[in-house]
């Protein structure tokens, strides 16, 4: 089978560079194509160099438009409005379109949803197989407890993270909301100061914390009376979701059209 032909969007980023090299490490995939913002200074440097790697040949342009007519899938890190950017590109030209940008709206979410009758996406607030095993033990735990126990999410990013809470922490949030059958946005405290008042039975809480090199830490606290539970993972390297992302387009390879997760790809949804 030949090898699925993939665009790496914002390359010369700290996630482009982990897929790029990625990629290179894998077998059964192989980069045609490298995508940049327009006005990037990495725009027209080889994208190997840029990852650390032997020149490759593959020069970083803005046009996804040209890169996506010999490709077969996209692995979208950057920001929501490239990602929205890129989405109906993605649709039109039938590519799987791996999306693990973080700090989406909910109107951001509905674009990518509405493409999902014609297109393949795999969407992840966190594309590790740690963190969604993490997820899962996340819901059981929380359909297992009554509300007697608090649950807070505390996550903690490198200093040049952009948005907070993490999408993992809102991934998790959500994974201990379905396991208590209510919605995340009712039942979600994010960011306490000044006189807040006592804790409200049934909320979820969010800490966010920012500082150093950490490439992600993220707690679920279950704090019931006089003993607490708590869940943990650590990332060391990105790579991690560098390697998710690239097992979950070669999985969506030749899938229906639709909107799946990492779950999906993990087969965790039954746990």
């Amino acid at each position: 089978m030949a090898d699925m032909r993939l665009i790496v969007a914002g390359a010369g980023g700290r996630m482009g560079r982990a897929l790029m090299r990625a990629v290179a490490e894998t077998e059964g995939a192989v980069v045609t194509g490298a995508l940049e913002a327009p006005g990037s200074d990495w725009i027209g440097q080889d994208a190997g160099t840029l990852a650390g790697l032997p020149a490759s040949g593959i020069t970083v342009s803005a046009d996804l438009w040209s890169l996506s007519a010999d490709a077969d899938g996209i692995l979208d890190f950057t920001v929501p409005a490239a990602t929205i950017a890129n989405v109906a590109i993605a649709a039109q030209r039938g590519l799987v379109h791996v999306i693990g940008t973080t700090g989406l709206t909910t109107s951001d979410n509905a674009v990518i949803r509405s493409v999902a009758s014609r297109a393949i996406v795999v969407q992840s607030g966190n594309m590790s197989l740690g963190v969604n095993l993490l997820a899962a033990l996340v819901k059981q735990v929380a359909r297992s407890l009554d509300a007697g126990f608090d649950i807070e999410v505390v996550e903690m990013h490198h200093r040049a993270k952009i948005d907070a809470p993490s999408g993992t922490a809102l991934m998790l949030g959500e994974a201990a909301a379905a396991g208590r059958q209510v919605a995340l946005k009712d039942h979600s405290a994010r960011g306490r100061d000044g006189i807040t008042g006592a804790r409200r039975s049934g909320d979820i809480g969010f800490a966010s914390l920012r500082g150093g090199t950490v490439a992600g830490e993220h707690s679920v606290i279950f704090a019931g009376p006089h003993e607490r539970i708590e869940l943990t993972h650590k990332a060391e390297d990105r790579m991690i979701f560098a390697h998710g992302a690239l097992k979950a387009a070669l999985w969506a390879q030749g899938r229906k059209p639709g909107h799946y997760t990492m779950a999906d790809v993990l087969g965790l949804n039954d746990i």
